[in-house]
């Protein structure tokens, strides 16, 4: 007869504590040991679940808010779903404003779990009427009895890594982490994290993830917000048009850029090399480390954590459909090329090599 192991009164108890694993294959030229921190072994498959449950009931215990309300959010998915899963759990309403970059899986997912989506288009600025931020503002002026999450702009955001994520690294560590690299959209993630290391040990490094089309690593670096920087890009999750106040700059060390087309190689690459079936995010910020490992950022004695913050099956329309990809001009890679010969279209079959 089997012991009754780990019987949880709901999935809420799952959130946190997720694993640390080594990464063996995919940075075997890489200087330093690299260990990934496994977000998707959350309940709702991201490291959202983290803020979405602390901000939310950190919302109940302030009398913010109460049975019947309605939670609503600005989300370019994650956020949203986590945010889904916790109001459901919890019997609340839920209204999200998403992201039209979003992927259709993750949409579909959100109206699964019972959730009002608005899908806003991505193209605008912050201030347009259309854009999601300005569309989730106007529906919580609209809505009795409603809290807006405005992760964003929500310090809650930080604290609930601050008091999670970094504990978690620095004892699955012990104590021994140089660097820390993660991808930065909120900045919620980064910045608590960092906080909470830094605080341990001031000489550990905080590497920040940014897209190209993103304003934040000219913002870190300059202290002022370029427009000229922002254009269209298909990472969801990173980067950002505005500057959130959820993102710490102080507790960043440094910032490097990735582009959309070798991120989404190597959210392939992961997958092939170790087995892990990640997010575009995850690509991201596993080549914003094979960057900073060609610009000298590490040696033999470094030990980096890399968080990966979601599950691959958010993807399957986008960086794991071979449609997508090759819409996107993304063929560099193998089985996605086409090669013509004698006037012939043949698709290249490859499929063993990782991608350099």
């Amino acid at each position: 007869m089997h012991k009754n192991l780990n019987v949880h009164d709901s999935l809420l108890s799952m959130v946190g504590c997720t694993p640390l694993i080594r990464l063996k294959n995919i940075s075997q030229h890489f200087q330093g040991e690299f260990l990934a921190k496994y977000e998707a072994q959350n309940p709702g498959l991201s490291s959202k679940d983290r803020i979405a449950h602390y901000i939310i009931e950190k919302a109940e215990q302030n009398g913010d808010l109460k049975p019947g309300d309605t939670i609503i959010e600005t989300t370019s998915g994650n956020t949203g779903f986590s945010i889904a899963m916790v109001a459901a759990i919890k019997g609340y309403k839920c209204i999200l404003a998403v992201s039209s970059k979003s992927s259709k899986d993750k949409i579909s997912l959100l109206k699964t779990m019972g959730a009002d989506v608005r899908v806003c288009p991505s193209n605008v600025a912050p201030e347009d009427p259309r854009s999601y931020y300005e569309v989730a503002k106007r529906i919580h002026s609209e809505t009795p009895g409603s809290i807006y999450i405005n992760q964003y702009f929500n310090d809650l955001n930080i604290d609930a890594h601050y008091l999670t994520t970094g504990p978690e690294i620095w004892a699955q560590t012990e104590g021994e982490i140089t660097h820390l690299v993660a991808c930065s959209g909120t900045g919620g993630t980064i910045s608590g994290t960092a906080r909470y290391l830094k605080e341990k040990n001031p000489n550990i490094r905080i590497l920040g993830i940014d897209a190209f089309g993103s304003v934040l690593q000219k913002f870190h670096e300059t202290g002022k917000l370029d427009k000229s920087e922002i254009y269209p890009y298909k990472i969801e999750g990173l980067g950002k048009n505005l500057i959130p106040t959820a993102t710490d700059f102080s507790s960043i060390d440094k910032f490097t850029k990735v582009s959309d087309e070798d991120s989404a190689y190597m959210a392939r690459d992961i997958a092939r090399a170790e087995g892990m079936f990640v997010g575009y995010t995850s690509g991201a910020v596993m080549q914003g480390v094979k960057q900073l490992d060609e610009e000298g950022e590490f040696d033999s004695q470094s030990k980096v954590v890399v968080i990966f913050p979601d599950h691959g099956s958010r993807y399957m329309s986008k960086v794991f459909s071979d449609e997508w990809m090759k819409a996107q001009g993304f063929t560099n890679y193998p089985g996605l090329k086409e090669e013509k010969t004698n006037g012939k279209i043949l698709k290249n079959q490859q499929v063993t090599n990782i991608h350099n």
